[in-house]
């Protein structure tokens, strides 16, 4: 007969805050950290500790107590202490890929400092888990994953489902986890959550009673009799007396072994014994086969505005700091800043876990995050301007015949995997005055201002001599001042003037330099615009664009001749649930502006865009009414709330611009608004009339392919999901893709039309799940911008050219002012050049190990794609990477050519090895 075993693998779940701010939560981990070690000096029973799959927990510890390096060292070095592989518990959803990478990049670069990384994908709390993890984790010689969540039984309580349930997706806690790709890992479910074996009894009675409960409900999931027990749960102190508590346990059942364990040993006696008929679960996890009300989606909407700064950190990291410091290696040898990099990645990282990016925490964690995002974006930006400084510095402007000495010079950077066009905006000084700190530089101020500048006359032209239309906007003399590397810091004035105009066909990963040219003497004229102004109108070659009385509007594929009528409506609703949980109040009717009258005017008309404003005067009501805070304070569950909105108003003025560019094939919308309302729910409607049972949506590294409708067990009202860059719907031969900048929410509602929403504002006033736990600031009240873009396309998917635009909205333009200069560099240029067409590009970087350039790319489409790389910089070697940036194997290359294919969904890493510059 098989003997039972019983792993207990002690653990504390770190939410490094949530319910209480950091600090609190700090001065909690410093106290159970001292325990902890010693328990471990003086009890050599008590012998692992998984420290929760997250590394940063060291260096918070070590801020409070460095004394304690050493120690903590040992107990590493021994494995009695676990740790790695990731730097934080992230949200996999609500932070992009790269993000997700970095997040396990670092936790083995800093795990591997004591020597030892465990090789576990741990997901315990994560809000539903990405479909490409176990791709990412097999790159990183991780062959298992444990997670709480996303597959049922489990649900918003976290109790066992019924054996019997028609769509229960796996008979055992063990299942094999597979990608898009085919990736595959042994997935474990903690089916009884990660506290199954927590706080176990020393006394006799109460141990058989809590043992006769556990061993049974472990046994009931477990496909092998070694059991796994997870003793501890959030913020859980260690259990000094859990040695005594097994010998009791031995005692009382000598049928089983009770093994205080780790993950290792918990695995190394699982796998021999694991049945053939495991189930295979396939892509993301998102808890679709459950009642619908557990999945905590709504984390996605909390306190949008930490989605919108984290979007910006994550973009200028990856689309900026990143490739920009990479091609200023390649094109002048200036040294890479790996460690400011890291820095910067660490301090976005430090608001990515769970807790705090899903914004369902006490106010106070959300105000501190503000702080990091800027501090990570003042890093970004410091990298940034360094970079771009050194690049501008080699382009040999004087070689362009056409400009002449008085140019005054730009570069525009399109740092994204492909060729981009669009309206950029560049300052540049056209004459300046430095002068000693200390008197009003008056007089330089007065003659700088007049400086007469003849905007009339003026032309800004590009590399091959032609005129681009251009408007210059005069913005007077300004202060300004260099650090220089070698001198004390030099203050100046500066008179400066704003170049806006169409940058066209800026090559991917390069840049196009342009001239602004004050000279009576330049005569041509610019290229005739495609853009075309009608009656409450705009067109150009690819879109038709008709804006309603009411302010939604019609867009027209020229391409395909589908008309997408009655976009961009407001929809406002109320919301009684937390920042979890979206719930509308019982009979509420959702507001719209559907018929509301707009004020309608045109706000830019230009060669290179016309612009429309509109305004819509609205009101709204003002709160929930006055039942909810009896609710609240009674702890009754959202889903028995009987609140509804109350019958006060507020207004609610919502200004949209909405921007149709010349090469644009989509149109980019902003809007404006300044909420007062309290308990409320703001979407924008998109009804796509499309015949679909699917829609594609942008997940972390594919186009997640996902059901309309929700599975059979499915009661939620509200079928909200999450975004990255867009969401899509077809109807095979025609589609239309809304695109965001940090609106990681949408639904398409099952109401007829297939209507795309996307929340823009959830207004909420309590964090929720165990306690009362007012939150105010979660309202959101104030002022909000929100962007989005309409990109209608022609096919059954969206095509790559689609999924390139969605991607290059979410990127910035990066723009310098260079000198009359000789220069080694061209005056367009690109580091590199490959084929592809259905692959994405995610990072451009170098390698702290080897001094590597990095290239990432993945597979859009569930098809092999032909490859070829070739690098336009001396190269020593090719080697196949993977996401830990290793030298694999050494590519074969073709006179400096790299061919591949890339299969279905895969994740592909190239490491080129430069020639020093």
């Amino acid at each position: 007969m098989t003997r039972t075993t019983a792993h207990l693998i002690s653990h504390t779940h770190w939410d490094r805050e949530w319910y209480m701010p950091y600090e609190r939560h700090h001065a909690l981990l410093a106290k159970l950290m001292n325990e902890l070690l010693e328990t471990l000096e003086k009890d050599e029973r008590y012998r692992y500790f998984h420290l929760d799959g997250q590394t940063i927990i060291i260096e918070d510890y070590l801020q409070v107590h460095p004394e304690k390096r050493e120690i903590l060292e040992q107990f590493i070095r021994e494995g009695r202490i676990v740790i790695g592989p990731w730097y934080v518990l992230q949200d996999e959803f609500l932070t992009s890929s790269e993000a997700n990478v970095r997040n396990l990049l670092i936790g083995h670069q800093d795990a591997a400092k004591y020597g030892v990384i465990s090789k576990l994908g741990y997901f315990p709390d994560s809000f539903g888990n990405m479909g490409q993890a176990p791709q990412l984790l097999r790159q990183a010689d991780i062959e298992t994953a444990v997670f709480g969540r996303g597959v049922k039984p489990t649900g918003f309580d976290n109790m066992v489902g019924e054996l019997n349930s028609a769509s229960y997706e796996s008979p055992y806690s063990e299942m094999l986890w597979e990608s898009p790709d085919g990736s595959s890992v042994l997935g474990l479910l903690f089916a009884n959550w990660y506290s199954n074996g927590n706080e176990v009894p020393v006394e006799a009675q109460e141990a058989t009673s809590f043992w006769d409960k556990k061993l049974a409900d472990a046994g009931k999931y477990a496909s092998t009799p070694e059991l796994l027990f997870m003793n501890g749960c959030d913020h859980q102190p260690v259990q000094r007396n859990l040695a005594d508590a097994l010998e009791t346990a031995r005692k009382l059942y000598p049928d089983v072994d009770f093994v205080h364990s780790s993950f290792e040993q918990y695995l190394q006696a699982l796998k021999p014994s694991l049945p053939e008929d495991l189930v295979t679960v396939n892509g993301e996890l998102r808890s679709q086969h459950t009642d619908g009300w557990g999945t905590l989606v709504n984390t996605a909407s909390a306190r949008v505005y930490l989605k919108q700064m984290n979007q910006r950190g994550q973009t200028l990291l990856e689309k900026g700091a990143e490739p920009l410091a990479t091609l200023a290696y390649l094109v002048s040898g200036k040294a890479y800043p790996h460690a400011l990099l890291t820095y910067a990645w660490k301090t976005l990282m430090q608001n990515h876990p769970h807790d705090s990016i899903c914004g369902c925490s006490v106010d106070e964690v959300h105000r501190e995050m503000i702080g990091r995002f800027e501090k990570s974006r003042h890093v970004g930006e410091a990298i940034i301007e360094e970079s771009l400084k050194t690049i501008t510095g080699v382009i040999g402007t004087a070689n362009t015949a056409s400009w002449g000495e008085s140019a005054v010079p730009a570069a525009v950077f399109n740092t994204t995997g492909w060729e981009r066009s669009g309206t950029v905006s560049v300052d540049v000084i056209v004459a300046k005055r430095y002068f000693k700190e200390g008197p009003n530089p008056a007089a330089i101020v007065e003659a700088l201002d007049r400086l007469p500048l003849d905007l009339d006359n003026g032309r800004l032209l590009d590399s091959e001599g032609q005129t681009i239309s251009c408007r210059a906007e005069d913005l007077g003399t300004q202060f300004g001042y260099e650090l220089p590397d070698d001198q004390f810091r030099k203050p100046y004035m500066a008179r400066k003037l704003r170049l806006t105009f169409e940058a066209a066909q800026v090559p991917p990963l390069g840049y196009k330099t342009y001239a602004w040219i004050q000279s009576p003497d330049v005569r041509t004229e610019a290229a005739a615009s495609p853009l075309r102004l009608m009656e409450q109108g705009m067109a150009n070659d690819f879109l038709v664009i008709g804006i309603r009385e009411d302010g939604s509007y019609d867009v027209t594929d020229k391409h395909t001749g589908k008309v997408f009528k009655g976009l961009g409506v407001y929809e406002n609703c109320g919301d009684v649930g937390n920042e979890y949980v979206f719930r509308q109040p019982e009979g509420d009717v959702p507001l719209t502006t559907r018929g509301l009258t707009a004020r309608i005017s045109l706000a830019e008309h230009e060669p290179y865009r016309i612009t429309y404003e509109i305004v819509h005067e609205w009101e709204i009501p003002a709160s929930a009414d006055a039942a909810f805070a009896e609710e609240k304070r009674k702890m009754v569950p959202f889903r028995q709330r009987k609140a509804g909105r109350s019958s006060e108003k507020v207004p609610l003025r919502i200004v949209t611009r909405i921007s149709l560019e010349a090469a644009g094939t989509g149109i980019q919308v902003s809007a404006k608004f300044n909420n007062q309302a309290m308990d409320h729910r703001l979407r924008v409607l998109f009804p796509t009339r499309l015949a679909a049972s699917t829609l594609l949506a942008d997940s972390i590294f594919e186009a997640a392919k996902r059901d309309i409708a929700p599975a059979s067990d499915w009661i939620n009202p509200s079928n909200a999901q999450h975004q990255q860059a867009f969401v899509s719907v077809s109807d095979g031969s025609a589609g239309l893709m809304i695109v965001n900048k940090g609106l990681n929410e949408y639904e398409v509602l099952r109401d007829g039309r297939n209507t795309i929403a996307v929340t823009l504002l959830r207004s909420v006033s309590e964090l929720g799940d165990w306690g009362v736990f007012p939150t105010p600031e979660a309202q959101c009240l104030g002022e909000h911008t929100v962007e989005f873009a309409v990109r209608p396309y022609a096919g059954d998917a969206a095509e790559p050219e689609a999924f390139a635009w969605a991607y290059q909205y979410q990127a910035p333009w990066f723009t310098a002012q260079t000198g009359w200069q000789q220069g080694s560099l061209p005056a367009e240029y690109q580091p590199l050049e490959w084929q592809g067409r259905t692959l994405a590009l995610s990072a451009f970087k170098m390698s702290e190990a080897n001094e590597d350039v990095v290239l990432r790319w993945y597979n859009l489409a569930h098809r092999e794609q032909d490859f070829t790389l070739k690098a336009h910089f001396p190269v020593q070697a090719a080697y196949a990477s993977d996401i830990l940036e290793r030298r694999n194997h050494r590519e074969a290359s073709d006179e400096g050519i790299l061919r591949s294919s890339v299969s279905k969904a895969q994740i592909v890493t190239y490491a080129l090895q430069p020639l020093q510059p």
